[in-house]
């Protein structure tokens, strides 16, 4: 399997806004590297844009992670949207 950089928006519930779980644990328990490119957090909400690069299979368990400790995880598309 090869690198890969994809793209997605993550929700997060209220009881993970404080957890370090996409600029720490996603790093270090599954070896990808995470870029935040865009963030809106409030006491009750987190709406967060990240890039994770590294192996697809990585990138997929630490997507499957996110979606079992309750983010809601949308890949986005580059390409345009077609009318």
């Amino acid at each position: 399997m090869g690198q890969s950089m994809r793209k997605y928006f993550c929700t997060f519930p209220q009881h993970l806004i404080r957890e370090p779980i996409v600029s720490h644990t996603l790093g270090a328990k599954f070896g990808v590297i995470p870029n935040i490119r865009a963030a809106s957090i409030t006491d009750t909400l987190a709406l967060v844009a990240v890039e994770i690069e590294g192996e697809d299979a990585a990138i997929d368990r630490s997507v499957a992670y996110l979606r079992e400790r309750g983010v809601k995880v949308e890949e986005m598309n580059d390409e345009p949207a077609r009318p």
